[in-house]
């Protein structure tokens, strides 16, 4: 039986005049607060804060919350409500209530989506997406990339990002995932060390062995002897003026080559994304100094003085 409704509470707490101390049960469905002994509705105006929907154990899915996506600390999430008063009563009309996203936050928006399409496609991790996204956040507060193409800075955060991760990525390997040329890109990275007066590491030829020798399927070994084949190479100023990945992909071609592992040029260029003539010559500046770049342990395959030069 359900008795007329009255509200009573003390402190700010309802209770039931005739059972003050038995627990009271809410009725989302009704929007009541119930008295389960007499049935008294002592308060109304309950607001359901649970899904939306009914979710069954069997289904498969998200549950389809009210509650929305999670706050994002990039964004400044302003909302935004307009009132009219009319007339000399001071009487308030309403004329809506919208939450409104800022210039701005649509912008972020935007650009954080980019990012992650950019990062999946490279298969970054989530933590070099937030650092992209800070980074682009904390360039977009100093407008210094004001006028340049969004796709173009959010690749040069991404590249930056990937960096100062510990998972380096090329140039060309960032512009393989977006539509903008290597030189916006570059023009963008120059501009947000500067405006941040961030750096990044020197890239060196171990930032991506691993990487390439896992992708060709080669050995652990043959991944150190490259690795050490590079940098004795670079120590040796034998590969003077080449940037780090092509010197990489020349050193796993001369081990290759040493080691008899069937691996051409062209395969490993198509991995490092250096082209085979490019890694061929590379090794041609490395093969007269072929006793100083292995390890002194390491016993070739082949006599390495039997390995072409003209390879």
């Amino acid at each position: 039986l359900r008795m007329s409704r009255k509200n009573t509470s003390t402190w700010g707490r309802q209770y039931c005049p005739a059972h003050p101390n038995v627990p009271l049960v809410e009725d989302y469905r009704a929007g009541d607060t119930v008295c389960p002994e007499c049935g008294l509705v002592v308060g109304d105006r309950v607001i359901d804060v649970g899904s939306e929907w009914r979710t069954f154990a069997d289904d498969t899915g998200d549950d389809p919350s009210r509650v929305g996506a999670a706050e994002n600390p990039l964004l400044s999430g302003d909302l935004t409500t307009s009132i009219m008063s009319t007339g000399n009563n001071y009487e308030m009309q309403r004329l809506s209530n919208r939450i409104l996203s800022s210039g701005n936050d649509r912008a972020l928006v935007q650009a954080f989506g980019e990012i992650r399409l950019m990062a999946n496609r490279l298969h970054a991790s989530q933590a070099i997406v937030d650092r992209a996204n800070t980074l682009f956040k904390n360039m977009t507060d100093t407008k210094a990339l004001r006028g340049r193409s969004t796709e173009a800075n959010c690749a040069a955060c991404l590249y930056i990002a990937c960096n100062q991760e510990g998972a380096t990525r090329t140039f060309k390997e960032i512009c393989a995932v977006c539509t903008v040329s290597k030189k916006q890109i570059g023009k963008s990275f120059k501009l947000i060390l500067r405006a941040l007066n961030t750096s990044v590491e020197i890239i060196k030829t171990g930032d991506f062995m691993s990487r390439f020798c896992s992708n060709l399927e080669l050995e652990h070994k043959a991944q150190i002897i490259a690795t050490a084949v590079a940098r004795q190479a670079v120590d040796l100023d034998i590969v003077a003026g080449k940037v780090p990945v092509t010197v990489a992909a020349a050193a796993i071609y001369f081990t290759c080559l040493a080691m008899d592992i069937d691996k051409s040029a062209k395969e490993i260029g198509d991995v490092a994304g250096v082209a085979e003539t490019t890694i061929k010559q590379t090794f041609r500046a490395m093969y007269p100094s072929r006793d100083k770049l292995f390890p002194p342990d390491f016993v070739p395959k082949v006599n390495l003085d039997n390995i072409s030069s003209t390879k």
